[in-house]
C-alpha cells in the first residue's frame, strides 16, 4: 500500500484439505483491499510447522499479498530453524514475525535451543542479516507468563534491541492500554513501529474463552452487552462491529502507525471495520 499506515491480516493454518480451500478463498477476498502483508500463524511447539510453510508459500505465490510466516523458538533446533529461514528466503519471503511460540499441551517450561524471543531476533539477524523485515510480540495488557508490567517491558525492550524492525501487539479493548504501553517503551528508547492487533466480536463464548487463554481483558461493559444478547447472533456482530471501528479510529486519530487484523480466517468482520474506518484500498 502506498500510504504512511500499513495494514495487514492474519490467518491460522488449517487441519483439512476444506479448510485450507477456505482460508485461501477469504485471502483472495481481502486481497482486493491491497494489505500489505498476510501473515500465517505457527501452532504450539511447532505442531503446524509443514501447514504454516506451506499456506505462506501458496499465499505469496498465488493469492499475490506478501506473506510473513510466524516462526517460534519453542520445541525447534537451530538446524530446524535455519532450514525454515532458508526455505522462506529462497521463495522470496521477506517479513518473519519471530516469537517464542507457545508451549505444546504438558510442556511445563520452554524447550529447544532457544528460549526466548530475543534470541530468535538475534539468530534470525545472525543467519540472514537484514534481508527479512522481523516483527516481534507487544503486550499491553501484559503477557499473561510474565512475572510483572515491568519485566514485560523489559522483555519487549530486548526483542526490540535485539533487531526487531516493528511489533505487533495482542488484542485488546481498550486504547488507553495501548497508548500508555506505547508511552512506556518509547521512554525506553524503543521507537519501532508498534501496530495493534484488531480482534473483531463476533461470538462472544469463543471470545471470552480466547481472551482468559491469552490475556486480553474484555471490559466489564463489552462483557455485560454481549451477555445480555444471549444468542442473538445478528446483535452480537452488530455492537461488535460498533465497538472494534470506534476503537479503531481513536486508535488511527492517536498515532498507531496501522492496522493487524485477527481474521479467524473469516473475511467479512474485518471488512466491515475496514469499510467503516473508510480505509484506503
Amino acid at each position: 500500500m502506498s500510504q504512511d499506515r500499513r495494514y495487514s491480516f492474519e490467518f491460522f493454518p488449517t487441519k483439512t484439505d476444506a479448510g485450507h480451500e477456505k482460508l485461501l478463498a477469504t485471502a483472495r477476498q481481502l486481497a482486493t483491499y491491497n494489505p500489505d502483508f498476510f501473515s500465517c500463524t505457527y501452532g504450539a511447539g511447532g505442531s503446524t510447522r509443514d501447514r504454516t510453510l506451506n499456506t505462506v508459500l501458496q499465499l505469496e505465490s498465488e493469492v499475490k499479498v506478501p506473506a510473513a510466516p510466524h516462526l517460534s523458538c519453542v520445541g525447534d533446533s537451530k538446524d530446524d530453524l535455519r532450514g525454515l529461514l532458508s526455505e522462506y528466503k529462497a521463495a522470496g519471503i521477506k517479513r518473519i514475525v519471530a516469537l517464542r511460540g507457545d508451549l505444546p499441551s504438558g510442556m511445563g517450561m520452554a524447550s529447544g535451543e532457544m528460549r526466548h524471543a530475543n534470541d530468535l531476533v538475534e539468530f534470525i539477524r545472525e543467519e540472514t542479516g537484514d534481508h527479512f523485515h522481523i516483527e516481534v510480540a507487544a503486550y499491553p495488557e501484559m503477557h499473561p507468563q510474565a512475572r510483572n508490567f515491568e519485566d514485560d517491558l523489559a522483555n519487549f525492550v530486548r526483542k526490540a534491541n535485539a533487531g526487531a524492525d516493528s511489533a505487533i501487539t495482542q488484542y485488546f479493548f481498550n486504547a488507553d492500554c495501548y497508548f500508555y504501553f506505547v508511552e512506556r517503551v518509547r521512554a525506553m528508547g524503543v521507537n519501532i513501529p508498534i501496530v495493534p492487533g484488531i480482534m473483531p466480536i463476533t461470538n462472544y463464548s469463543k471470545l471470552a474463552r480466547f481472551s482468559d487463554a491469552c490475556g486480553a481483558e474484555i471490559p466489564r461493559w463489552i462483557r455485560k452487552q454481549l451477555e445480555a444478547y444471549g444468542d442473538d447472533t445478528l446483535s452480537i456482530q452488530r455492537f461488535g462491529e460498533q465497538v472494534i471501528t470506534e476503537m479503531c479510529e481513536q486508535l488511527l486519530q492517536g498515532g498507531a502507525p496501522g492496522l493487524h487484523f485477527y481474521t479467524l480466517n473469516q473475511a467479512d468482520a474485518s471488512l466491515a471495520v475496514w469499510n467503516n474506518l473508510k480505509l484506503p484500498r
